[in-house]
């Protein structure tokens, strides 16, 4: 059985072999000169007993679930910074000078935006001491989201241009975006808990991760921010 052994000098600490109990050498990182303890002189924690129903090997049917921890990787960072890139640079591709887009095209890059997104907002907001959603599951919690939260924006132009009866460039009254805005920012945040499970203020964030990057993305292509 290997002896855990703590060096006085750099503190690193490692495993040696029990035939060289007692002995004394060199640390192989700071080269301080190291007392390996005596076997006996070993401290054995011992776990504290199992309660609960068991089975008849006599092992606990009731244990804790340990958690598979997803981190956020330079890899990840680094493919959501390259998508970001060509996101913005297609939107200065189909700038307009004359502040017209077909709307066919605005409404594809919301709808193909939004997974994406909802499934960057994710990783950076979910909370770390629950069971993180990966795989197929995430994936398609984060189509349903990104999907629901480009229909808010479907939502919002059809209330402009069928209801108001606006100009395809013509703005909306303050009036109204005091009271639409918010409306829908809250259907998306209730979206967001839903596929999520994520508190409702967290929930507002990430539905507001994609309200912005489309505004800023309109902004670029010289359209009217709403």
């Amino acid at each position: 059985m290997p002896i855990h052994v703590t060096c006085p000098g750099c503190f690193k600490r490692f495993q040696v072999s029990d035939r060289f109990a007692g002995q004394k050498g060199p640390c192989p990182n700071c080269k301080t000169i190291i007392h390996i303890p005596k076997k006996e002189e070993e401290v054995v924690i011992h776990a504290p007993e199992e309660f609960g129903p068991k089975d008849s090997s006599g092992r606990a049917v009731l244990k804790p679930i340990f958690r598979a921890e997803t981190r956020f990787s330079w890899r990840m960072a680094v493919a959501i910074g390259g998508a970001a890139l060509v996101v913005l640079v297609v939107a200065l591709l189909l700038r307009s000078p004359e502040r017209r887009v077909p709307m066919w095209i605005l409404g594809t890059g919301a709808f193909l935006l939004g997974p994406p997104l909802a499934w960057a907002g994710y990783i950076v907001l979910r909370n770390a001491d629950l069971e993180p959603y990966r795989g197929w599951s995430l994936w398609l919690r984060s189509a349903l989201s990104g999907i629901a939260y480009a229909g808010l924006w479907a939502l919002y132009a059809v209330f402009l241009y069928y209801v108001l009866d606006l100009a395809p460039n013509e703005r909306p009254e303050l009036f109204h975006l005091a009271w639409m805005i918010p409306l829908l920012w809250g259907l998306g945040a209730l979206v967001a808990v839903g596929c999520f499970e994520f508190d409702f203020v967290t929930a507002v964030f990430h539905c507001g991760l994609y309200l912005a990057t489309t505004v800023v993305l309109r902004m670029v292509m010289n359209l009217p921010p709403l």
